[in-house]
């Protein structure tokens, strides 16, 4: 028995209802949040803005600072005839699996030729045994309009937890400036012309470390599973993490949470975009809140660690970013609480790492960054509490990264920081039942 075909979503929070196998639902193993743009003019689109990273300051030899040790990806300007091979990584596994492919609001109309979806084994590589045809709608060619979210139909398929998947879309048209998420951390394939979506390997072409329309993969699992969703900016993100390891702090998570007999059926997805604000229009938390996040099937929990970049951003010189005072910040958290409160989800605080001695730092952004923590900590408004800044910070100067963190800029955590991060998690927090008193 089939459970479902297809659905179409509009990025502004809409819900499918699908009917389910008895005992196992739909839960999100990954995701990555597709950047938004809008058209300047009916019918015409404007270029994509790239999100905000963080800056890239020249090296400290110049006096300008910490530099960044690995670059920002490059943005694409079309595919044409092409095919894209894109892998993520799971959290939990599943007995079948569908993707779901996100365009951007005010982009231009995508024709999708053909899509595949696979095990990875290495590279651009597949497991032949585990191909299988994605159709939509039960046809093997779809639109994916501007706006909209697109669902395949689910395949048969044993995915594991922490497994390389790789889904390949064919895109026979000019496609326009892609929706995006920049920083993927995993290689993504370009290929020369053609369809080559059921290749066992991509050749020719070239290659690039973003994901494009890929917004979503989930996994049937048993009803007990469910999903946290880590929702923040760059940190969240992964930005100065090394590619290809999974050296993120939601992987490291995840990891974690399937070494864990009682938190093995909990999967994580990573809802981080570099330069991603609180406060502001279009891309922000608080608009992005319900596409990029109560988005995602069987999302149990809301991990939420933002607001460094609402806090930095005008000694950056940043457009349109006010003088951010806590208690802003600190209201927009509640907004957020009170919007997953309604949905039943718990929404977990976690305090901003240090940034002494990075490009940006100033004595008023600390002490907003201070004032929120501590009100994460004791304000009492979030279900449970990591704190990430305790597990980072130096103790011989709280204000800056212990050296532990290996951080490249004092901005982001290299890879051991963001190990730091992820081992900071008590694991409990998804096995009680009830807001944390």
């Amino acid at each position: 028995m089939r459970t479902f075909s297809v659905c179409l979503l509009a990025l502004a929070g809409g819900i499918c209802t699908l009917a389910q196998t008895p005992g196992k639902h739909w839960v999100a193993t990954w995701g990555a949040s597709q950047q938004l743009y809008r058209a300047t003019a009916p019918g015409r689109g404007a270029a994509a803005p790239t999100p905000t990273p963080a800056p890239a300051p020249a090296p400290a030899a110049a006096g300008r600072g910490p530099a960044r040790r690995f670059p920002i990806p490059p943005p694409l300007a079309t595919l044409h005839n092409q095919t894209v091979r894109m892998v993520a990584h799971t959290s939990i596994g599943g007995s079948s699996i569908r993707i779901r492919l996100q365009n951007a609001l005010g982009a231009p109309t995508v024709a999708i030729g053909s899509a595949r979806l696979a095990l990875r084994t290495k590279g651009s590589a597949i497991n032949p045994a585990s191909d299988r045809t994605l159709t939509f709608s039960g046809s093997g060619t779809a639109t994916l309009y501007g706006g909209a979210t697109l669902v395949s139909d689910p395949v048969n398929l044993n995915v594991p937890a922490l497994a390389d998947v790789a889904v390949s879309v064919y895109l026979p048209g000019d496609t326009g400036v892609p929706a995006n998420h920049l920083f993927a951390l995993h290689t993504t394939w370009l290929s020369a012309e053609g369809d080559q979506t059921a290749a066992a390997e991509i050749t020719g072409g070239e290659t690039r470390e973003s994901y494009y329309w890929l917004a979503g993969i989930d996994v049937m699992a048993p009803a007990s599973a469910g999903t946290v969703v880590t929702f923040g900016d760059s940190i969240t993100d992964g930005d100065q993490s090394s590619n290809e390891t999974n050296s993120m702090w939601p992987a490291i998570l995840a990891a974690r949470l399937q070494k864990n007999k009682a938190t093995a059926g909990i999967g994580v997805v990573n809802a981080g975009i570099s330069g991603n604000r609180v406060l502001g229009d279009n891309q922000s938390a608080l608009a992005r809140l319900d596409h990029d996040v109560l988005s995602h099937p069987g999302v149990r929990w809301i991990a939420i660690m933002e607001g460094i970049n609402d806090i930095t951003g005008g000694s950056r010189g940043l457009p349109n970013v006010p003088q951010i005072k806590a208690e802003m910040l600190i209201a927009a958290y509640k907004q957020i609480i009170n919007t997953a409160h309604t949905r039943g989800i718990q929404v977990i605080g976690c305090t901003m790492t240090p940034y002494g001695g990075a490009t940006p730092f100033n004595e008023y952004g600390e002490s907003v960054r201070s004032a929120v923590n501590q009100w994460i900590r004791s304000g009492g408004g979030f279900d449970a509490v990591i704190d990430f800044d305790a597990a980072t910070r130096d103790p011989k100067d709280p204000l800056r990264f212990r050296a532990e963190a290996d951080s490249p800029d004092m901005l982001h955590p290299g890879d051991a920081g963001y190990k730091l991060m992820g081992e900071a998690v008590d694991l409990s927090i998804f096995t009680r039942s009830g807001k944390k008193k």
